[in-house]
């Protein structure tokens, strides 16, 4: 399955529109990782706690919405975009979710 940020595929024709799907992960932030990135916020620099966090979710996102469109028969996810929002009584959640569009192709002739 072909996975892009642009509304087309190069080189194919999209033949039908299947619907807008999307995929979703919420994940934590344990305690030490918060300590860090409060000590990062003091002296500067980059936080790879919560770097690493952000990442593993956006992956976790990415991997549901493929199985999303696996599940449609897509032949490509178009127009992907991510959205990241804090969550929990002291925002110690982060929720990461991918939405797109959910296509059938045909190659260009």
């Amino acid at each position: 399955m072909i996975f892009t940020t642009t509304n087309n595929v190069e080189g194919h024709e999209i033949t039908s529109y299947i619907r807008v799907i999307a995929g979703e992960t919420v994940t934590g932030i344990n305690f030490l990782k918060d300590l860090g990135a409060s000590l990062r916020s003091f002296t500067g620099g980059r936080s790879a706690g919560y770097e690493d966090e952000a990442v593993k979710a956006r992956e976790s996102a990415l991997n549901e919405l493929w199985n999303r469109g696996a599940e449609l028969g897509a032949d490509a996810v178009v127009g992907i975009a991510f959205d990241y929002s804090p969550m929990g009584a002291n925002n110690d959640m982060l929720m990461v979710t991918a939405t797109g569009t959910a296509v059938k192709l045909r190659p260009l002739n």
